[in-house]
Order: C-alpha cells, then structure tokens, then sequence
C-alpha cells in the first residue's frame, strides 16, 4: 500500500529519503485517478526497498501540488536525492510505468 503524504510528513519522507520515491498526485472525484491508483499501491509493494511509493491528495494538500506545479492529474513525479528526475502524466499500463521507472532504481 502506498503511504500517504501530506504538509507535515513531505518533506522528511520525501525530499529527504536516501532511496527513489514515486508520488502520486491524486484527487477522489478524478477517474484516470482511479484507475492508476492500484498500480501504484502494486508497485509499492512490488518495489519495497528500493522505491518509496506515496500518494498527495490535491484537494487535502493543495500546498504541495502547487510547488510543484502539479496542473493535471494524475501526475506521478520521481524523486531522487531530494530533486525531481522524472514527471508522468495520465495513466498508463503497469509495464510501462515500471518501464519508467526502471532507470531511477538503485
């Protein structure tokens, strides 16, 4: 399951995380949302130790989408070393994420 972040927590979770971590901007009332929401969670579990997986709800958590520059969603953004490396937009299929993903794991 992946962890939720918020104001509170982003910054030591994220910013600060010594592995790769996936965000997931999200909000309820949006269907693509939905829809990669599951592959996300699978991913987490299917990555622990090498990739942190979370999930910003943009209606909880406005402040963090707007730093970003979070404008559609859902949008996954890579970390590493506290930096953004990779932005995606829309949902996809589970290979191809992982695909995606693949160049930013240890």
């Amino acid at each position: 399951m992946a962890l939720e972040f918020t104001t509170a927590n982003f910054d030591n979770e994220v910013v600060k995380s010594d592995i790769p971590v996936l965000v997931d901007f999200w909000a309820e009332w949006c269907g693509p949302c939905r829809m990669i929401g599951p592959i996300v969670d699978e991913i987490g579990k299917e990555m622990q130790g090498q990739l942190k997986v979370g999930k910003v709800n943009v209606d909880l958590d406005p402040a963090i989408a707007q730093k970003y520059a979070i404008r559609n969603i859902p949008t996954l953004l890579v970390f590493k070393g506290g930096d953004v490396v990779d932005k995606i937009i829309g949902a996809m299929p589970k290979p191809q994420l992982v695909a995606k993903l693949q160049p930013h794991l240890r």
